[in-house]
Parts: C-alpha cells; structure tokens; sequence
C-alpha cells in the first residue's frame, strides 16, 4: 500500500513516517509532502489536519479529485460528526482519529484502501501521543502546538477557532498555555518564538483568511 503523507510542516510529516516504521511490509511511504505536490500515483494520501484547513475545506477536495491520488483519508483529532460528514462529502474516503496507535492506524488505512469508508475514532478515553510537531521538546501539546503554528501563519484568534474547529475560549486558553510554556507574555513575541523555532510552514501557502497584524492580542 502506497501512503503518501500531507502536511506543510517537515517534522508533523516526518514524525508520522517513524511512527509507520515498523510496518514497512505493510504501508510505503512514497512522498513525504511537505514541500511538494503529490507527483507519483499513491493508495491513499494521509491528510494531516495539523495546522491546516479541516476536511471540510477544499484542500481534501483538491487532493480527492488528484488522479495521482486513488484514495483520501483525513487525519484529525477533531471527530465532529457534521466535520467527518463533510470531509466525505469532499471525497475523503477515510477518516483516522490521531489517537490511533500505529498498528490501528495501519489497519484503518488498510481497510481505506480495500474501499471500507469509515471513521475510525481508536477506544473511547484512550490517550496516545504518536507522531511528532514542532515545540514538542518545549512541553507543547498538539493542540497548544497547532494553535502557536497558526498564530505564527498571522490568524487572528476566530480564524484560528474557524480553522481548527474550537471555540474562541479554547483557542484564548491554549494561547495562554502557550504563552507560559514558551516564556512570552504577547502575540508579536509568540510570533517571533514561533517563527525561530519551527513554527512557519515548510510549504508556502497564500495568506490565510482572517489574518491581522501579529502585534493583536491574545
């Protein structure tokens, strides 16, 4: 089964394809695409939602009607029921909860590629750190990592709500943390911390929507 894994961040991709090492059998990974466009025919393209756009965007769209591209499975923490529906509507055949360990996340993407359509959402309550992102050495969560990336992109805290799916309070909480974790007490040194330590995108994309100057407040 050939994999090909989305994001625009060098480490979130390369942090999924050492979690995926030991099943070299089963799964190979034939683009690490945080740098370029799918290029070569894959099974399934693995859309990390890290600090990108959710299934629900035109991001799943493009990739769903890539013909390189036989299948799409979205990868999120985010299991809303309206966003998994959605994402399908946008050609997902898939969608993997970020809780999956490794060997889940492998038999989900198998069952993706033999044509099962499925959300696949791991054990209730069950809480497992896989892959990698950028602060993670500093004590920031995935979620705290994800809002400081889209801080760092210049989204101002309702696009950052919009985007990943929370509510304005969450998103003014996760902030907060990220604030106290890194050693910054404002937006335009967040911004700067982000931007010296991993936190710009590897793929340059257009300005998002919703962005302001980083100077605003939390």
């Amino acid at each position: 089964m050939r994999v090909a894994l989305i994001d625009d961040y060098e480490v979130v991709v390369r942090g999924l394809a050492v979690m995926l090492r030991t099943y070299r059998d089963r799964v190979e990974i034939v683009e690490l695409d945080a740098n370029t466009r799918v290029g070569g025919r894959v099974d399934i393209a693995l859309y990390d939602s890290f600090a990108n756009p959710q299934g629900d965007r035109s991001q799943v769209r493009a990739l769903a009607a890539n013909p390189l591209v036989d299948k799409v499975a979205v990868y999120s923490w985010n299991l809303d029921a309206l966003l998994v529906e959605s994402a399908f509507a946008n050609g997902a055949s898939g969608y993997l909860a970020k809780s999956l360990p490794a060997r889940q996340l492998v038999a989900a993407l198998e069952e993706v590629h033999r044509g099962v359509r499925q959300v696949h959402a791991g054990v209730p309550g069950t809480k497992v750190v896989v892959g990698d992102w950028p602060g993670r050495e500093e004590g920031l969560t995935q979620r705290e990592a994800e809002v400081l990336a889209l801080i760092t992109q210049g989204l101002s805290n309702s696009a950052i709500a919009e985007c990943a799916h929370l509510s304005i309070n969450s998103v003014k909480t996760y902030i907060r943390n990220c604030y106290r974790r890194i050693g910054v007490t404002s937006r335009a040194q967040a911004v700067l911390w982000g931007v010296e330590h991993g936190f710009r995108p590897d793929r340059a994309r257009s300005a998002a929507p919703g962005s302001r100057d980083a100077t605003a407040g939390p």
